[in-house]
């Protein structure tokens, strides 16, 4: 299992193992569809080795990619709000190992213990806001007159 970074390893470690007894262990080969955007958000994981890329849909074009995540790394956080649904679709770019996460089981989980469901919102905000940021520069190297480089 994969701790040192990431979500889990944000999390104090009696309430890595309780959120850790609801996980699954899957496997998804190269190319396969994880969710898409839309869908019924209904379980996230946290993958314990290879990639997903994150994609967005375009209108009479293939999905573009926003982003990429691997080992370590939560996937999902749409679950936790409503509407529950996909924001973005995920397809494996390499065999990916992960723990998967029933969502409903992990809120009834957060409801009986506040201090667990504080610490896992806020390592989720804490990923959202990452990839934000991460959104926000990929965009300005693509449409800043001058990148997101040191200024000149």
């Amino acid at each position: 299992m994969t701790t040192g970074h990431g979500i889990l390893a944000a999390l104090p470690a009696s309430h890595r193992d309780r959120l850790m007894a609801l996980a699954q262990e899957v496997t998804f080969p190269v190319g396969a569809r994880i969710f898409e955007e839309g869908g019924k958000a209904d379980r996230f994981w946290i993958i314990e080795s290879g990639g997903v890329d994150l994609d967005l849909h375009v209108p009479g074009r293939r999905a573009a990619v926003v982003g990429t995540i691997g080992g370590g790394e939560l996937l999902g956080w749409s679950w936790l709000f409503p509407p529950h649904q996909w924001h973005l679709g995920a397809q494996a770019h390499s065999p990916v190992r992960a723990w998967e996460f029933d969502a409903s089981a992990v809120l009834d989980l957060c409801g009986k213990d506040q201090a667990l469901g504080q610490a896992l919102v806020t390592g989720v905000a804490q990923v959202v806001a990452g990839r934000l940021m991460a959104a926000r520069t990929r965009l300005l190297d693509l449409y800043g007159p001058y990148g997101s480089g040191p200024a000149r």
